[in-house]
């Protein structure tokens, strides 16, 4: 898989009803990720709640989102991010690197407890961006 560029929505405690909403309107597998699955403690009330969920559509159109934890601000306007994904490295740690710089970094690049490393940033024009790198090794 080459790398990929798509919106990724934050929901207020209905990702899953969104989620599934959207798969109704354009079809495709749909994968959800609960934020009790990965043997961490989940924030109180959210162990059902979705963590990650990716919604891949038969004309390639990708929709990704999750429901924001306790501690995160989630309102209309900054409910939306762009996420690049994928598995080369260097590319996407180059990205990250330069989106980055001169912005606000809310989650470091680094290895995640889901085996990935992932990070948040905010560019310097205020657009919020994920990267998530699949599979890196642990450093």
């Amino acid at each position: 898989m080459g790398s990929r560029l798509n919106p990724y929505i934050s929901f207020s405690g209905d990702a899953r009803q969104a989620l599934t909403f959207y798969q109704g309107i354009f079809g495709g597998e749909l994968a959800i990720h609960e934020f009790g699955a990965f043997g961490s403690e989940a924030p109180p009330g959210f162990a059902d709640k979705v963590m990650h969920g990716a919604l891949e559509a038969p004309n390639g159109f990708v929709l990704m989102g999750a429901d924001v934890p306790p501690g995160m601000e989630r309102r209309a306007g900054n409910n939306f991010a762009v996420s690049l994904s994928g598995e080369d490295a260097e590319e996407l740690s180059g990205y990250w690197a330069k989106l980055s710089a001169d912005g606000k970094v809310s989650v470091p690049l680094e290895k995640q407890m889901w085996g990935d490393t992932f990070g948040m940033c905010t560019d310097r024009f205020g657009v919020e961006w994920m990267v998530n790198i699949a599979g890196t090794p642990t450093a």
